[in-house]
């Protein structure tokens, strides 16, 4: 009996290719933002996800419609200090490596990147104060500021993409996108810019009102500033109506609160009835 040498080749081959398949080593898929946020928190593991990019931007230039700018701001939760945003059109030939959302980076990596976007782009930053927060709340001062800083960048942009779901009300077309910071690089510059500048103005404050820790929290409602703030009572750069701020009022400037009126209570009404006017009560009604 004649066996065919390459019959006997090609069946010892099968398995190997087989394995060489299930070793395979697989590629890992790319993950946006908002499908991390969809994933259990009791999952274990390190999930991959990708930077943002300028994808966006590009399909915009594409067409003929260029700048195209990326806003966003830092400082909305906080208990002490302004609103911060900032407004950044990207030079599509020198763009930083690195870029990221800001709350990615570490506060060594973020003032790097700060020098070298403003370096090679166009920046332009708007500042909402503690009392614009009070007067206007808190939401309507942060679009105040993000449209302040689209309208102090060098040149007019003619798209806008802004971190939120709250549209801008500009003269060019604007386009708010919910995560915004982790998925179109401008708005990733933006957050960048946006926090070293109010970093920093916050470690300015921490010299003009010590004791509350400003340079290291930043104002947002940690133990710390919480302590503080029960200890000192509120400063001028805190914000009057946050809840926290509005107690230490109350307990160390009790003057300055206004007694609210209860709409539930009751109060008496006198009722003057003339004399002269005599009711029959057989008069059947």
């Amino acid at each position: 009996m004649i066996r065919d040498p390459s019959a006997k080749t090609s069946a010892k081959a099968a398995p190997k290719k087989a394995a060489a398949k299930k070793a395979a080593p697989i590629k890992a898929a790319k993950i946006s933002a908002a499908d991390v946020a969809k994933v259990p928190a009791g999952r274990k593991g390190i999930i991959a996800v990708a930077p943002p990019s300028f994808r966006r931007e590009r399909a915009l230039i594409k067409r003929g419609v260029w700048p195209v700018a990326g806003c966003d701001e830092a400082g909305r939760g906080p208990l002490a200090g302004p609103v911060v945003a900032a407004a950044v059109i990207l030079d599509p030939d020198r763009i930083p490596r690195g870029i990221d959302d800001s709350k990615r980076l570490t506060a060594e990596e973020r003032e790097k990147l700060f020098d070298k976007i403003c370096a090679t782009a166009q920046v332009s930053v708007a500042v909402a104060s503690p009392a614009r927060i009070d007067r206007d709340n808190i939401l309507r001062a942060s679009l105040w500021a993000l449209k302040r800083a689209v309208m102090a960048l060098p040149e007019a942009p003619r798209h806008v993409f802004v971190d939120g779901r709250d549209r801008l009300d500009t003269a060019c077309d604007c386009e708010a996108v919910i995560g915004g910071d982790g998925i179109v690089l401008s708005i990733a510059a933006a957050s960048i810019v946006a926090k070293v500048t109010r970093d920093r103005l916050m470690c300015a404050l921490a010299q003009d009102c010590p004791g509350y820790g400003f340079e290291q929290h930043k104002g947002y409602a940690v133990p710390e500033h919480l302590d503080a703030l029960d200890r000192l009572g509120p400063s001028i750069h805190h914000r009057s109506f946050f809840a926290p701020v509005a107690a230490a009022r109350a307990k160390h400037m009790p003057w300055t609160v206004e007694p609210v009126q209860d709409l539930f209570s009751v109060t008496e009404v006198e009722v003057q009835v003339e004399a002269s006017v005599e009711i029959d009560a057989s008069v059947n009604l």
